[in-house]
C-alpha cells in the first residue's frame, strides 16, 4: 500500500530561512518539492556534485587496493579529513602516471638496446675521436648483402627473428648506400637502462604500499566526507526549490510528510513559531511515494521498484503480484534440491553474518521465501538435484507421489491456468483502480470483459451448471457486451463508444491470446532446468574413471561445478522471466501506469 501524504507550505522571513532549513532538515520527515530539476545552473551545487563523483570515484579505487587479509600493512597514523584523502590520492596517481610513462620510454629503449647487447657507450665514443664513424643498422636476412662488409666493413652483432643486426665503420663524411633500416640507439647503455626500470618498479611497488596503507583509514574518511558533501547538494537543491515573493522578504516552501507525522511536525512546527500550512493532496500534485507493506509483502518492493513506482492515486500492485511471482520463481527453477540448497545457504549466512542493514535483511528474506517456493514446486515434478525422487522406492515418497506428482502435461496445463488467473486478476484490479481514480462509470467496460471471460471459463469447465451458449449464457454475454460497448469511454457518443468497443475487442482477442501463452515460459525453464540437470548427473557418473580414489573425486567434482553452473543459470532465468512476466502481462492488464518518484525526505 501507498502511505497517505500531506502537503505542507512554508512562509518564512529571508533573514530566518537559514536557520529554518536547518531545523527541517533536523526534523527529518518533509520531502521538499524539487522546482528546478537537477539545478545544473547553480556553480555550488555543480561543484558540490562534482566533488562527490570524486569522492565517490576515490572510494571504488581505495577498495580495489584494499589489503588480503593475510597481509599485513601499517595504516597511516595520522587522522585524515576527506579533502586530505583526495590531496594524497591525486599527488600518489600524478606520481604513479609520471613513473608509468617514465617505464614505458624507458622499455622501449631496452628493446631497442637488447639485440646490440651490453656495450660501453665511452668506447664508442673513443673510436668516434679517433676518426671512426660508426652506423647501426638492422634488416632481414634475405637483404643482409655480404658486399657491405668489404665496402662499408659491415660487422653483424646479433640475428633475431629472421633479422640481422650490424654495423658499419667508415671514415666520416663516407656515405653509405645500404637497403637496410638505421638505427639511432639512446645515450645509455643496456645495463644502465635496465637500472632504471628495476627503479621504476621498485617506486611504484612503494605506491602501492602508499595505497594499501591509506585504504582503510581512507575510505573511512572519505565516507564522511560523501555523507557531508550529500547533505550540503540536498541542502543546495532545497535553497533552488525555494520562491521569494513579496519582494524577496519572504521564502515560500512546499513539501510533502506523511500522514503518520502530522501531529509531530504541528507540535515542533508551532514550537518554533514557523507559519505553515498542511493539506491533503489534491488532484494533479505530484505526490512522493512511500510504499509501505506488511513484511511478507514489503520484501518484494524492490521487484516492483525495479520497473517504477506507482503514481499516488494507484493501487500498489506489490501485494497482488508478490504471491504469484513467489509461485513462477518456484516453477521456473522448479528444483526441490536446488530450492533447499539455496534456503540452507541463506539461512546460514544470516545467522553468521553480523550488522546486517535492514536493505540486506529483506532481500535474504525474500530469497528464502523464493527457495521455500522453489523446494514445494519441486515437489510437484520430483526433481531433485536432477534426479527423480519418486522413482525410488521409499513408501513416504510413494505416498507424496499420489497427491502432487504432475507429468509434464499436467505442468504445462498449469503453467497456461496460471496465466489466466493472474491475467483476470489483473483486469479485476484494473477495474478497482479505475473506479478509484475516475468513478465507477469508468470501470463498468472493464467489469464487462471479467464478467464475459469468466463466464465463458465457467461455461467450458461446468458445462451442466452454465451450457455456454445457453439462455442464461447469452444473457450474461449480452449483458457484458452492452457494458464493452456502451460505456467504453463514458464522456462519449454512443457511436464512438461502440467503434471504440469494436477495437476493444480486436486488441483483446489477439493479445490475450499472447499473452496466456507468455506463461508457458513457466513450465519450459522449469523443464530445461531438470534436463540439464540430469545430463550433469549422467556426465559425473559416465566420465568418472574407473579407479577407486581417483574416480569418486572426478564425479564429485563434475556433480558440484555442473550443479553450479545450473543454480547460477537457472536462478537468473527464474528472477527475469517472472519479472517479465509481472511488468508485461500483468501490469499491462492491470492498467498501472506508474511514474511516481521516491519520498526523500530532507534530513541529515
Amino acid at each position: 500500500m501507498i502511505t497517505k501524504m500531506k502537503k505542507l507550505t512554508f512562509l518564512v522571513y529571508y533573514k530566518e530561512y537559514e536557520d529554518f532549513l536547518n531545523k527541517l532538515q533536523e526534523l527529518g520527515v518533509v520531502h521538499v518539492s524539487q522546482k528546478q530539476e537537477g539545478g545544473t545552473n547553480d556553480s555550488e551545487l555543480v561543484q558540490l556534485m562534482q566533488l562527490s563523483s570524486r569522492i565517490q570515484a576515490a572510494v571504488k579505487l581505495l577498495k580495489n587496493k584494499m589489503p588480503d587479509k593475510k597481509r599485513k600493512v601499517t595504516p597511516v597514523q595520522d587522522k585524515l579529513t576527506g579533502m586530505q584523502v583526495l590531496e594524497m590520492l591525486d599527488s600518489m596517481e600524478a606520481e604513479k602516471n609520471a613513473l608509468l610513462q617514465k617505464l614505458q620510454a624507458t622499455g622501449k629503449d631496452a628493446d631497442l638496446l637488447t639485440p646490440w647487447g651490453d656495450f660501453s657507450l665511452e668506447s664508442l665514443k673513443k673510436l668516434e675521436s679517433a676518426g671512426f664513424d660508426i652506423r647501426f643498422y638492422s634488416c632481414s636476412e634475405t637483404n643482409f648483402d655480404e658486399e657491405w662488409c668489404n665496402s662499408y666493413h659491415a660487422f653483424v652483432i646479433n640475428k633475431l627473428a629472421s633479422k640481422v643486426y650490424f654495423i658499419t665503420i667508415t671514415k666520416p663524411g663516407e656515405a653509405v648506400d645500404i637497403d637496410a633500416e638505421m638505427i639511432k640507439l639512446p645515450e645509455h647503455s643496456l645495463s644502465e637502462v635496465n637500472r632504471e626500470i628495476t627503479d621504476i618498479k621498485a617506486g611504484l611497488s612503494g605506491i602501492e604500499e602508499k595505497f594499501l596503507s591509506l585504504s582503510v583509514p581512507g575510505i573511512k574518511a572519505l565516507e564522511t566526507t560523501l555523507k557531508e558533501t550529500q547533505e550540503k547538494i540536498c541542502y543546495s537543491k532545497v535553497v533552488l526549490s525555494t520562491e521569494q515573493v513579496a519582494g524577496e522578504k519572504l521564502m515560500l516552501l512546499e513539501g510533502w510528510a506523511p500522514a503518520r507525522d502530522e501531529q509531530y511536525l504541528r507540535e515542533k512546527l508551532d514550537a518554533e513559531h514557523i507559519y505553515y500550512e498542511i493539506a491533503d493532496p489534491q488532484p494533479g500534485d505530484d505526490v512522493p511515494i512511500e510504499l509501505n507493506n506488511l513484511k511478507f509483502f514489503a520484501w518484494f518492493e524492490p521487484i516492483c521498484k525495479l520497473y517504477m513506482l506507482p503514481k499516488y492515486s494507484e493501487l500498489d500492485l506489490t501485494p497482488y503480484f508478490a504471491p504469484f511471482f513467489m509461485i513462477f520463481f518456484g516453477l521456473c527453477l522448479g528444483d526441490s534440491g536446488y530450492g533447499l540448497f539455496i534456503l540452507l545457504g541463506a539461512t546460514a549466512y544470516r545467522l553468521i553474518a553480523k550488522n546486517l542493514s535492514d536493505t540486506v535483511k529483506g532481500i535474504i528474506s525474500l530469497v528464502q521465501v523464493l527457495a521455500t517456493s522453489t523446494f514445494f514446486c519441486g515437489l510437484l515434478t520430483g526433481t531433485f538435484f536432477g534426479a527423480n525422487i519418486y522413482d525410488w522406492n521409499i513408501p513416504f515418497l510413494q505416498k507424496l507421489k499420489e497427491l502432487v506428482f504432475q507429468d509434464n502435461n499436467a505442468m504445462f496445463q498449469l503453467s497456461l491456468i496460471m496465466g489466466v488467473i493472474q491475467i483476470i486478476f489483473g483486469m479485476i484490479l484494473k477495474a478497482v483502480n479505475l473506479k478509484i481514480q475516475f468513478g465507477f462509470k469508468y470501470a463498468v467496460s472493464t467489469i464487462g470483459w471479467v464478467v464475459l471471460l469468466l463466464s465463458v471459463i465457467f461455461a467450458t469447465l461446468f458445462p451442466s451448471v452454465l451450457p455456454m451458449g445457453g439462455t442464461v449464457h447469452l444473457v450474461i454475454l449480452g449483458i457484458a457486451g452492452a457494458m464493452i460497448y456502451l460505456y467504453n469511454s463514458p464522456d462519449k457518443n454512443i457511436f464512438l463508444n461502440i467503434g471504440l468497443g469494436l477495437w476493444d475487442t480486436y486488441n483483446m482477442a489477439t493479445g490475450l491470446l499472447g499473452d496466456v501463452l507468455s506463461y508457458v515460459r513457466l513450465f519450459a525453464l522449469g523443464l530445461s532446468g531438470g534436463i540439464l540437470a540430469g545430463v550433469f548427473n549422467s556426465l559425473a557418473v559416465g566420465m568418472s574413471p574407473d579407479v577407486a580414489v581417483l574416480g569418486p573425486i572426478v564425479m564429485v567434482l563434475i556433480f558440484v561445478v555442473g550443479h553450479a553452473i545450473n543454480i547460477f543459470m537457472n536462478v537468473l532465468g527464474s528472477m527475469v522471466h517472472p519479472m517479465r512476466l509481472t511488468f508485461v502481462e500483468f501490469f499491462k492488464n492491470s492498467g498501472y501506469e506508474g511514474g511516481g518518484k521516491e519520498y526523500t525526505p530532507f534530513k541529515k
